[in-house]
């Protein structure tokens, strides 16, 4: 319950404080909050399993968001960068949407 009033804080702090994103950064922003979320669901995933461990919680989440950062940065490096934006964004979502589908299963029993 923490971690849902913690993204709730912050979703609702962003919102009214509204940062401005330096221009450098925009490209790996999306990414980063796509490798976020797909940390936290698998969290969520392993805590329902009852396997769940704040450490490898901690290293997923901060080695997703600098792998997919790093995967875009190259990928803008050797000028195809939308292509491999794209494969970070599909791999990921696919990784989402099997963790939302375990844990509807979960919680369900559908």
């Amino acid at each position: 319950m923490i971690p849902l009033l913690g993204l709730l804080a912050g979703v609702m702090l962003g919102l009214l404080v509204q940062p401005d994103v330096p221009a450098w950064l925009a490209p790996y922003l999306p990414i980063a909050v796509i490798a976020a979320l797909d940390a936290v669901f698998g969290g969520v995933r392993a805590a329902l399993e009852g396997i769940f461990n704040d450490r490898v919680f901690t290293i997923s989440f901060l080695s997703n968001v600098l792998v997919a950062a790093l995967i875009v940065f190259l990928g803008n490096q050797l000028g195809v960068g939308s292509q491999l934006t794209t494969g970070v964004v599909v791999v990921l979502g696919l990784r989402i949407f099997s963790n939302v589908a375990a844990i509807r299963r979960h919680l369900l029993g559908a």
